[in-house]
């Protein structure tokens, strides 16, 4: 698989998905349940990784891998490119004044989140281009896809 920006950047945005499903639906049980920062960052990452390898893990079990064959797959190419992200992400809904306390129905706390993702988008790429240029991360589970 060649590592080309589109590459990287398709391997990014199936990775943001289910990053940013997770994150969503973190945050929403996180606000419903009152909980703070801390306990609310903690489910929506368990969360955006859950999501993030579902979407991985049914394109290879649509391709006929088996359970085992296919969660192996999937951490292998999802990881790294998941967990800079949360770390991106995460880190600039923290460091932007009022934004994880503003709550659902709040501008503030969409477009802190939606500008956390892009950034994150931004970070994850290049990355996830080193990665595949090396054969690993999405340039894995590529042969999958067909």
């Amino acid at each position: 698989m060649k590592a080309t920006w589109g590459v990287a950047a398709s391997a990014t945005l199936h990775c943001l998905t289910g990053c940013a499903i997770g994150e969503v639906l973190g945050m929403v049980i996180a606000t419903a349940l009152g909980w703070h920062d801390l306990p609310s960052i903690l489910l929506a990452v368990a969360l955006a990784f859950v999501f993030g390898y579902a979407l991985t893990l049914r394109g290879l079990f649509r391709a006929g891998l088996k359970w085992r064959a296919a969660l192996r797959l999937a951490l292998a190419a999802d990881t790294l490119s998941i967990l800079v992200m949360e770390i991106v992400d995460n880190g600039i809904m923290l460091i932007i004044p009022g934004a994880m306390d503003s709550g659902l129905a709040s501008f503030l706390f969409w477009g802190a989140l939606a500008f956390s993702l892009l950034v994150a988008f931004l970070v994850t790429t290049p990355i996830n281009k080193w990665i595949i240029g090396r054969g690993k991360g999405h340039a894995v589970i590529h042969a999958y896809h067909h």
